[in-house]
């Protein structure tokens, strides 16, 4: 039942780059959780083949760094792809990722390469939902690094859960392979494949 404070409509409201940054985090953490299954999908494909935090945290270090230089390409328009393009390229990563587990047992170099250019591909997906969203002009590379940071934090919630729910009891188990990571890498490929 009270009147609010005065709303200024010609002056637009100025943000500090503290607040700027803090907000793009959120942004960035919620298109992955909960908004970006494509994105859980992959990672949670990444641990399916190696459910330890080591070559996990390599993975998703090579992954952000990937993604960070094709986001801020993306962007400052040096790079154009349509989302028309990108996003089917995004869900075939899933599926390469999700067929890879069972073509190998174990981490190697061609996967690392592998976790890279998708990574670089997935920045592509993350730049049009920036452009969506809008990004501060005034505060561009603090809106950019913030929402790198909350992209980085939503995915190693989903390592963590992961490695909670599942790594640390079955992880190291003789039949892991055999009766889940195949049988989850398979379901995951699926949905990639519909998507």
């Amino acid at each position: 039942g009270q009147a609010s404070d005065l709303i200024q409509f010609t002056q637009p409201t100025t943000q500090s780059a503290w607040q700027v940054f803090t907000n793009y985090i959120v942004v960035g953490f919620e298109h992955i959780l909960p908004k970006g299954l494509d994105h859980i999908l992959f990672v949670i494909g990444l641990f399916l083949l190696s459910p330890a935090w080591r070559p996990l945290a390599l993975q998703i270090t090579l992954f952000t760094l990937a993604h960070s230089v094709t986001l801020a390409l993306g962007v400052t328009d040096v790079l154009r792809v349509p989302a028309s393009v990108v996003e089917p390229l995004i869900a075939a990563s899933i599926v390469f990722v999700c067929v890879e587990n069972f073509l190998t047992d174990r981490m190697n170099k061609w996967r690392i390469a592998t976790v890279f250019v998708f990574g670089l591909l997935h920045g592509l997906g993350f730049a049009s939902v920036l452009e969506a969203v809008g990004l501060d002009s005034n505060n561009f590379v603090t809106a950019l690094f913030g929402f790198n940071i909350g992209v980085e934090l939503g995915q190693l919630l989903i390592v963590a859960i992961c490695l909670v729910t599942v790594g640390i009891w079955i992880g190291k188990k003789s039949w892991y392979r055999t009766r889940f990571s195949l049988p989850a890498s398979l379901v995951i490929g699926l949905i990639g494949a519909y998507w």
